[in-house]
This record gives C-alpha cells, sequence and structure tokens, in this order.
C-alpha cells in the first residue's frame, strides 16, 4: 500500500516552511516572500502608492507560485498560521485543475517555532485526529 504523502505549511506572508514527515524524520524548507525591508534603487525614484501596491502584489504572487508549485507533489496540504494569507494561497489555487485531486486543509494557528510545527503536523496526522479537520 503506497504511503500518502502529506505536506504541512506553516505561513504568513513573508516566510512559509514547508514540512514533511518521512521516514521518522521532518524535512523543512523554508520559502519567503521578498523581504520588505530591502529597498532597491526603482524604490527611490517611484514614491507612487499605486506602483508600490502593484509591485508588492506581484511579489505576493511570485511567493504564491513556489508554494503552489510545491503543493503539487502532495496527495494532502495542510496550511496553518496566523494571517489571512493560508486562505488567499487557497483561493488563488481553487479555480485551477490541477490542484483538484489534492485535499488542501487550513487551520488556524499561532506564530510556532519548527519543533511546534512538526508537533502540530503529527497530531494533526493521527488518525484519532481527523474529525478536528477542517476543509476549505
Amino acid at each position: 500500500m503506497k504511503t500518502k504523502r502529506i505536506l504541512g505549511i506553516w505561513m504568513d506572508h513573508s516566510v512559509a516552511q514547508l514540512s514533511e514527515y518521512s521516514n521518522g524524520n521532518f524535512m523543512t524548507e523554508t520559502i519567503e516572500s521578498k523581504p520588505k525591508s530591502l529597498v532597491n534603487e526603482e524604490d527611490l525614484y517611484y514614491k507612487d502608492e499605486s506602483h508600490r501596491l502593484n509591485k508588492e502584489q506581484s511579489q505576493l504572487a511570485a511567493y504564491y507560485k513556489k508554494l503552489s508549485d510545491a503543493i503539487l507533489n502532495y496527495e494532502e496540504v495542510i496550511l496553518f498560521g496566523p494571517t489571512d494569507a493560508k486562505n488567499e494561497l487557497v483561493n488563488s489555487l481553487k479555480d485551477n485543475h490541477l490542484f483538484e485531486k489534492v485535499k488542501i486543509v487550513v487551520q488556524p494557528a499561532d506564530k510556532m517555532t519548527e519543533s511546534e510545527q512538526h508537533e502540530f503536523l503529527k497530531e494533526f496526522m493521527s488518525p484519532s485526529a481527523s474529525h478536528l479537520r477542517v476543509v476549505k
């Protein structure tokens, strides 16, 4: 019997911690949205608010694209974290037929250390916790 591949993603708008449980260990990868603190020369010339907003939206879209590319490799994904970023990501995937076979679960969660994220995922994956799952 093939083991179901499950990915846990703790995320906010600036960073995502992707964790997969495999062979008794967690493998974790970090994906970052471009830090807002970096200022390039272009930003010095464009003080227009709409330009900055468009640039932020473009960076966020690229961030969600990186996450969606990772999600395609799994049968089940849990998105958890403190902001609405997880819901925004789900909404961006909703109409894409490539994600029809991926079960995506969304759970609210506070800011967590990596070990707390792993404990959260172990609890989520346990058979007795199946009634706690909320699918969006």
